[in-house]
């Protein structure tokens, strides 16, 4: 969803901008939109990001963070899940994550709301992969699959107990789409 659709501004301009809810995205000069995440969106995000990080973080081999603004060549998207090798994590003075991040992450994982148009989020993980992502991973709880996006390659659908590909710090893990909609079960 537009928000100023009539008139383009610069990135500058856009990160002059004060924070709001919900998040906005700026794309090719428009300020757009990302839908406030209700339930299921919001436990797959949840116990995800928990997932990734009780296998990268403790070893430190990446992080996986939760709605993190990355700014890189001319846009500032907002992933629901970035996960950031833990060598490549900006860092400031005094060793701690930077406040502005200007890389693409390392992983992108996008998760559809249904008011959310595909397009869009596909569009920007398709961007994350020409910067510099490695994997991008749109998952679909209304469908049950998860749209599985690597550089130079078509993208797979997986589903079931299809293995989900990770980042090569993560390989010792495997993870397949119905552990992931596992999490939206509380009987």
């Amino acid at each position: 969803m537009f928000t100023q659709a009539e008139k383009r501004i610069s990135l500058e301009d856009f990160l002059q901008l004060p924070e709001t809810k919900p998040i906005k995205e700026f794309i090719n000069g428009y300020v757009y939109e990302k839908p406030i995440p209700k339930g299921k969106h919001s436990t797959i995000q949840t116990f995800l990001t928990t997932a990734i990080n009780q296998q990268g973080f403790i070893n430190k081999k990446c992080c996986a963070f939760t709605e993190l603004r990355c700014n890189f060549d001319e846009r500032s998207i907002v992933p629901n899940i970035s996960i950031i090798n833990w060598e490549k994590i900006p860092k400031d003075e005094q060793g701690e994550i930077a406040n502005i991040i200007e890389i693409a992450p390392d992983w992108i994982i996008e998760i559809l709301s249904p008011q959310q148009s595909s397009i869009r989020v596909i569009d920007n993980i398709l961007f994350a992969l020409n910067h510099g992502s490695q994997i991008g991973w749109l998952i679909d709880p209304q469908e049950r699959i998860i749209m599985t996006f690597l550089p130079n390659q078509q993208p797979q659908i997986k589903q079931n107990q299809d293995l989900l590909p990770v980042l090569s710090s993560l390989s010792h893990w495997q993870i397949c789409p119905q552990e992931i909609f596992n999490y939206l079960t509380f009987i």
